[in-house]
């Protein structure tokens, strides 16, 4: 007997065309979803509770031997990336020894705050981890790193006083490398992949006929989110069609250089092979 492919449902609005289409190509019920956050559903396929979806680079990087990346899917930017900032009363190369408040829900949006912060402007900040609250980090640092809506909230200006700096992580990364970056890998286990893989392929093409229908019609997307959610349709249509959803050889070089600067220090060897879903 066939049984469905347990699949990560990240509920975060970066994530949204990923799973927009399932309803509409009428492969939803085809699944078994768990929905959580990033960093919950991520170490549940890691440790066998989930088959596939989608996994945060860092906890991707650090378990690629078991995993299996699936082409042409991925959540990322190349540019901006408009929902993961650092916030910051100062010049970041003024931010040498100054309290940075780091958002609880991203290690790798964390982990590359830190990495431009060290290498690009040269300064080695007092870290601490706190809930994503950026009024509240704001009163108890001079900079803070946040991720999601509270990003997004940043970039478009919403701020808890004036004269703070918005920086845009995926753009700062660009500036320094000429790559884009990918926050999440979608990803297959390794020992799920060899026990079905015609599941796995026809889950696969699942995903990209829905981010394929969504990015067709982002204007219904965005119209969509916006009954639920505090931006309004034309912020949302932006910003899905800013985000890059494509996971090809120049999305691979961005992770490859990612961890070459990160691996040393962040559990995975400099030169970890990622290895792709064969056609």
């Amino acid at each position: 007997m066939r049984t469905r492919p347990r699949v990560a449902h990240i509920q975060f609005l970066n994530c949204l065309p990923l799973y927009w289409g399932l309803v509409h190509t009428h492969t939803l019920l085809d699944l078994d979803l768990t929905r959580d956050t990033p960093e919950k559903l991520s170490e549940m396929i890691i440790d066998g509770r989930l088959d596939m979806g989608p996994v945060t680079l860092v906890e991707f990087l650090r378990n690629a031997d078991d995993l299996v990346a699936l082409p042409d899917i991925a959540v990322g930017c190349d540019g901006d990336v408009m929902s993961c900032e650092i916030v910051s009363r100062v010049p970041l190369d003024q931010l040498d020894g100054a309290r940075v408040a780091l958002g609880s829900t991203s290690r790798t949006s964390v982990r590359l705050a830190q990495l431009l912060l060290s290498e690009r402007y040269g300064v080695q900040p007092e870290y601490y981890t706190c809930p994503p609250d950026l009024e509240r980090m704001m009163k108890e640092a001079d900079a803070a790193v946040v991720i999601g809506d509270v990003g997004l909230r940043a970039y478009l200006r919403r701020l808890p006083e004036e004269g703070l700096q918005v920086h845009d992580l995926g753009r700062l990364w660009k500036e320094w490398t000429g790559l884009p970056f990918v926050f999440a890998v979608w990803a297959v286990r390794r020992d799920f992949l060899e026990r079905s893989p015609q599941t796995v392929r026809e889950t696969h093409r699942a995903f990209l006929d829905s981010r394929d229908l969504a990015m067709e019609q982002v204007d219904q997307v965005a119209e969509h989110a916006a009954r639920y959610e505090v931006f309004d349709p034309k912020v949302l249509e932006k910003y899905f069609t800013t985000l890059d959803f494509r996971f090809g050889e120049r999305q691979l070089e961005g992770v490859a250089e990612f961890a070459r600067r990160t691996g040393a220090t962040t559990g995975f060897p400099p030169d970890v092979r990622v290895e792709m879903l064969r056609p």
